[in-house]
């Protein structure tokens, strides 16, 4: 289980969820591991422990990826723990289901500077922190991109966005071989998407089931089991890309 091995990796919102899930991943195939958080630090510790436990070496640093001066302080707490950087994910990310009438600028901001400004500001954080050899950046967008729900809109646009932003930089980054891809998540079992009413036994699981061919809903362990591939040398030719990993949800 080397896939990673001796690489460092920065996993923004790791504390729980898919994030906790790409970081004990990381962590199984050798890659030394950020475990970021911005407000769940008695869970981040633990995703710690549980890497710790098993062999593997991580750290976890709180940092609210909307604010600069946090992002700036999570890159520097990473080269003095580990020197440099290879691989980011930008996993961090706030979910909210409200229809229309109700949209907030309130709402607005807190979509757009988690999702898409938080993104921004790692990355530009990352190419000060990535060595000669180049780097490997991967966002974790939803399957909401491409099929947006209803009452999603500021979720579904802030991972357009996101997208948008992944074959934008693929362009501008190859050169310094440095490659960046998008993981389309389907209907995952996650504290957010309970939190935003996707419970066991709601309508909305039930509807999200009922859509998925391969008949269940997705797994934080589904989705890092992907990253681990985009992250190592077996995805070497591959960037710009939006892969869903949805069960068949998204792939029509």
């Amino acid at each position: 289980m080397d896939k990673l091995k001796n690489k460092v990796a920065i996993v923004t919102g790791a504390s729980k969820g898919i994030g906790a899930g790409i970081a004990k991943a990381f962590a199984q195939e050798g890659a030394k591991v950020v475990v970021n958080y911005a407000s769940s630090k008695d869970e981040a510790e633990k995703v710690v422990k549980s890497i710790t436990d098993n062999g593997g070496t991580a750290i976890s640093v709180q940092g609210d990826v909307s604010k600069e001066a946090d992002v700036i302080r999570l890159f520097e707490e990473t080269k003095n723990a580990f020197g440099t950087l290879d691989i980011l994910v930008n996993n961090a990310a706030f979910q909210g289901y409200t229809p229309i009438e109700q949209v907030t600028a309130a709402a607005f901001h807190q979509h757009f500077n988690v999702n898409v400004l938080g993104a921004i500001l790692a990355i530009q954080s990352s190419l000060k922190l990535f060595s000669d050899k180049g780097g490997n950046i991967i966002n974790i967008s939803s399957g909401a991109s491409k099929m947006p729900l209803p009452s999603a809109s500021l979720y579904s646009s802030t991972k357009a966005a996101l997208d948008a932003i992944t074959i934008s930089l693929s362009k501008e980054l190859g050169a310094k071989n440095i490659r960046i891809n998008s993981i389309l998540p389907g209907a995952t079992e996650t504290e957010g998407a309970r939190s935003a009413g996707v419970t066991t036994g709601s309508e909305y699981e039930k509807m999200f089931i009922a859509n998925t061919p391969l008949g269940r809903r997705g797994r934080p362990e589904d989705i890092a089991k992907a990253t681990v591939f985009l992250a190592s040398d077996d995805a070497a030719w591959i960037t710009g890309e939006q892969i869903s990993v949805s069960g068949g949800m998204y792939g029509f």
